[in-house]
């Protein structure tokens, strides 16, 4: 019996073991973008606080809503501390990959929750890649890519209950988004990891150690607004649509109700 519990135990530990682990951002939490210099040219917004170390530059058409855009700021690089932080305790955390990822997968493709690794850099077209939770809304996905994200025409959707913001994107250089819909917080860790975005559309976050220059963004920093106290996450666009048919199963039976009061007025008039 004795040995048939330890045997439980050892097996429960490892199970805990290989479990993606979400890390914990501190003070770079409530920042929707942060980098040692920001760039926005408009036309575009980011919801949310934006922090730099450096230089802060907003060009007209660019709005920052929701949240405040500090030229140089104090709290900024006490959150790049904690960004450097998180991603290091993030690796360590999830050192066991679930799947390794293609450098360039050619096709769209599902995930479950867990870790998924890119040894070097990982390049993603114009396809679609799905994150399910099955169900659980607390699902969380770990993102290990050694270099460089690059992203082009690419799509990310949650389904069946999934956050974004339970999603990690580990980046040891540079990320570039090009007219991509975007999910999850980037975390770009590596010694001067910077973020370029052209167009498309990020929900979560975007933090990294090097600089940040977006060109007609649409950022929503919902995780951050989330970590102030305020917001929720967006639902997935399985519950979207689910409502959707839930409304429009409410029309149908108002349809049905009132052809029968029709009915019923045509019979009296018969009568």
């Amino acid at each position: 019996m004795r040995r048939l519990l330890l045997v439980i135990c050892v097996l429960s530990m490892g199970s805990l073991a290989r479990a993606q682990t979400a890390p914990s951002l501190g003070a770079a939490a409530t920042f929707a973008v942060l980098g040692s210099a920001v760039t926005c040219t408009g036309p575009g917004v980011i919801s949310g606080d934006v922090g730099a170390t450096g230089a802060f530059t907003n060009t007209t058409g660019c709005t920052i809503a929701g949240g405040t855009p500090p030229a140089t700021n104090t709290a900024a690089g006490l959150a790049q501390t904690a960004l450097n932080t998180a991603y290091q305790n993030a690796l360590v955390a999830n050192s066991s990959c679930t799947s390794v990822l293609a450098a360039a997968p050619g096709a769209n493709f599902t995930e479950p929750p867990g870790v998924y690794c890119a040894a070097a850099g990982l390049t993603l077209g114009a396809i679609t890649l799905t994150l399910n939770a099955g169900g659980n809304a607390n699902a969380v996905w770990v993102f290990k890519i050694g270099t460089g994200l690059t992203g082009i025409g690419f799509q990310v959707v949650m389904a069946n209950g999934g956050q974004p913001c339970n999603v990690y994107w580990l980046v040891g250089a540079d990320s570039t988004l090009t007219t991509s819909t975007f999910q999850g917080n980037i975390l770009g860790g590596g010694a001067a990891s910077a973020f370029t975005s052209t167009g498309g559309t990020l929900i979560g976050r975007v933090l990294a150690n090097g600089a940040v220059t977006l060109t007609g963004p649409n950022i929503h920093g919902t995780c951050a607004l989330v970590a102030q106290g305020g917001g929720s996450c967006p639902a997935d666009d399985d519950d979207k649509h689910h409502h959707r048919d839930k409304d429009k199963d409410r029309d149908h039976d108002k349809d049905k109700d009132k052809d029968k009061d029709n009915n019923k007025d045509d019979n009296k008039d018969h009568n």
